[in-house]
């Protein structure tokens, strides 16, 4: 899982070209528009399905607190509900672990899957003014990719994110965005959040 490190002020994301060709999300049209071309002469591919694409993007909160404080899952809800504009499900532990006190069916957390218009919309507030907002930061871990390349940005605190009141961030919790994406190698998945304007974090030479 990738969480935010310390430096300088990441790079704004590329700006996308004036378009006639649709409406929408921007991120979205700059990817039928322009990304998904550029990505398919750049990698080589042949067939248009080949190009990587984002197919969802789930949201996350594990609370394992909320076994006992109701005020946390609360809480929780609020902050997946106002960041993503959806309302969140809970989750279920699939199994008992004696060792954690828990049993198969507490519920351990808070998912929001987002698809389409609200999740390209999700993904520019993500590179444009959240992760802007972090203190010192210098850019998400490259190495947060999973072996199907998905993409995983961890967050310690949600008080980063515009939507919420200093109110509904004095309970502080962590939360965890993964960018399920469709391809066929793992540094795919990197150029297509490259073009969307993910900042990296510059490696060390």
């Amino acid at each position: 899982m990738a969480t935010a490190t310390k430096k300088t002020a990441p790079k704004a994301a590329p700006k996308a070209k004036a378009t006639t060709a649709g409406t929408g999300a921007r991120l979205r049209v700059a990817y039928n528009d322009e990304y998904a071309k550029q990505l398919m002469e750049e990698i080589g591919l042949t067939n248009a399905h080949q190009v990587p694409r984002l197919e969802k993007i789930v949201v996350n909160v594990g609370l394992g607190k909320a076994l006992t404080d109701k005020k946390m899952m609360e809480v929780a809800t609020n902050t997946l509900r106002k960041i993503t504009g959806q309302e969140p499900i809970q989750t279920t532990a699939k199994n008992s672990i004696a060792g954690f006190k828990l049993r198969e069916g507490n519920k351990i957390g808070l998912k929001v899957t987002l698809r389409g218009e609200k999740m390209y919309e999700f993904l520019d507030r993500i590179i444009t003014i959240v992760l802007p907002r972090l203190r010192d930061f210098h850019g998400v871990s490259a190495k947060a990719f999973d072996a199907q390349g998905n993409f995983s940005l961890g967050m310690i605190d949600q008080s980063v994110f515009p939507e919420l009141t200093f109110e509904e961030t004095t309970t502080v919790h962590g939360l965890q965005a993964v960018f399920v994406i469709k391809c066929q190698d793992k540094a795919h998945s990197r150029l297509l959040l490259e073009k969307f304007g993910m900042p990296f974090e510059k490696e060390n030479k």
